[in-house]
């Protein structure tokens, strides 16, 4: 019985993945390659999509074999985990009435277009209609799944299973007890950090063959990898042998592309690794939005902005900006990628200053969600908390609330998982060097040999996909429970020792 059972399982895994792969490759054609004014009948297509996935998974016969699959999965953990995670799947959206559902998706594939024109220089009330009907079906779905909970502490959820505001709330004070403080010392007494050499002309061609080179670097096979150039650099897995990633070059800062393509590759690395028999299953990719972006920012900073690290790729760095890089040593290079500097764009912040981004983000979304904040009275309420956290003006909305495309993508809920991947990577890292043996680790990285590193990874989280428990990878990956004092106090050492305080 339980053959049948998983052979019918195992169709319906088959058929949502069908689904959300034409979803997702519409989504990457929406950014990178798609005529400006196509979305229309991306819209309608989307929107016919999702319904269909709707009515696939949501019905009595679903339901029924969801039941059976859990009852008669006994020890075949893999199974169980096929399950649990499809039934997590249908209880999210069950309650959701499948109109609702599908005109969110059509709602989502008109608002990025219409967020990237407002971008561009149509300004945020270009965006504020879309962006206001996505809070109000956000604020309703929460109210459909669980109607006795906060709402913003529902969506939460939905990118980091078992978070709390509460939980939230205690990380951030405990970030901005280190950050604050660390940044007025930096002010008062840190030694400066040259960076004149950063704002000049990067040829674009050239900031092209850099991206390559990381890619190769960490591994990224471009049989199996792509870099595409978008708005907003994103990564996205259709499986487990088609990822892409894309970054956005500027003319007058190499270094922002370098780092989103480290970004980026280590969102791709953590899809590409995926234990082959999770394939087409609701078990393929990363467990939790946390959990992904802990190797993301692991591969940004804890490798791509170490010493060990830019001692590897001067020489590349050197031979393709051979002019910018003229009379500047690969030690002053590694001190301006590093310095601690208030800045607009949360993309390009240092590790020291990107969580104050995130709680901006945080507590905007909170306020929107549970209705104290006006969408219209939204530009007015982050321009006063970047002035606040940052002690920046926002200039214009470009480098200020439209900076990012998750809100336009639906995506409430998702920026704490910045901060807390952060906070993942910095223990996991703590624990690797412990395993690996002081000095082991660097002299790699020094070496450009990530294989050590990745297997390591592997072992720990990649191979794992959604099988096991969100907690219980956390523990893998960081050897241990979580304990947000591994970061603050790798903050405190890194900036302690770069502005020599």
């Amino acid at each position: 019985m339980q053959n049948q059972t998983l052979t019918e399982l195992r169709r319906l895994e088959k058929q949502l993945y069908a689904y959300g792969y034409a979803q997702a490759l519409m989504s990457c054609d929406e950014a990178t390659a798609a005529p400006p004014c196509s979305e229309a009948g991306r819209a309608e297509a989307a929107e016919v999509l999702s319904r269909a996935a709707f009515d696939l998974l949501v019905n009595d016969d679903t339901a029924a074999l969801l039941r059976r699959a859990a009852a008669e999965a006994g020890d075949d953990a893999r199974m169980a985990a096929e399950a649990r995670e499809l039934q997590r799947r249908y209880d999210e959206i069950a309650r959701i009435p499948a109109e609702e559902y599908a005109a969110f998706t059509r709602l989502v594939q008109q608002a990025v277009p219409a967020w990237g024109r407002a971008k561009r220089g149509g300004g945020f009330a270009g965006f504020a209609p879309c962006l206001e009907q996505i809070v109000a079906a956000r604020r309703r779905q929460a109210a459909c799944f669980a109607p006795d909970r906060d709402p913003y502490e529902v969506l939460l959820d939905r990118y980091e299973r078992g978070l709390t505001i509460a939980d939230c709330d205690a990380f951030f004070d405990r970030l901005r007890q280190t950050i604050l403080p660390l940044l007025e010392e930096i002010r008062r007494r840190g030694k400066p950090v040259r960076t004149d050499f950063l704002d000049q002309d990067w040829p674009l061609d050239a900031q092209r063959r850099l991206a390559r080179a990381v890619m190769e670097i960490w591994g990224l096979d471009p049989d199996h990898c792509v870099l595409a150039e978008s708005e907003h650099p994103f990564t996205e897995g259709l499986w487990r042998g088609d990822v892409r990633i894309t970054t956005h070059y500027m003319p007058r800062d190499m270094v922002s592309s370098l780092y989103s393509v480290a970004h980026e590759g280590g969102h791709a690395l953590y899809e590409l690794n995926v234990d082959p028999a999770c394939d087409y299953t609701v078990l393929a990719g990363g467990a939790t939005m946390a959990l992904h972006e802990s190797q993301s920012r692991l591969f940004e900073n804890l490798v791509g902005r170490s010493r060990a690290f830019l001692r590897h790729l001067w020489p590349v760095l050197t031979d393709l900006f051979p002019a910018q890089l003229a009379g500047v040593s690969q030690e002053e290079f590694y001190r301006a990628v590093n310095r601690a500097e208030a800045g607009l764009i949360r993309t390009d912040a240092d590790e020291l200053t990107y969580s104050l981004h995130i709680m901006v983000r945080y507590e905007l979304e909170k306020e929107l969600i549970r209705g104290s904040l006006a969408v219209a009275d939204l530009p007015a309420a982050w321009n006063a908390k970047y002035k606040e956290y940052l002690g920046l003006d926002v200039p214009d909305d470009a480098r200020g609330v439209l900076q990012d495309i998750h809100w336009a993508c639906g995506d409430l809920g998702y920026f704490p998982s910045y901060a807390l991947g952060s906070a993942y990577a910095a223990q996991a890292w703590d624990d690797l060097d412990r395993q690996f043996g002081p000095g082991v680790l660097d002299g790699q990285l020094a070496a450009g040999n990530l294989a050590p590193l990745k297997a390591a990874l592997r072992d720990r989280l990649w191979q794992y996909g959604a099988a096991r428990e969100p907690a219980e990878l956390v523990r893998s990956l960081c050897g241990g429970s979580f304990d947000p004092a591994h970061y603050t106090d790798y903050l405190r050492r890194k900036y302690t020792d770069l502005y020599e305080l």
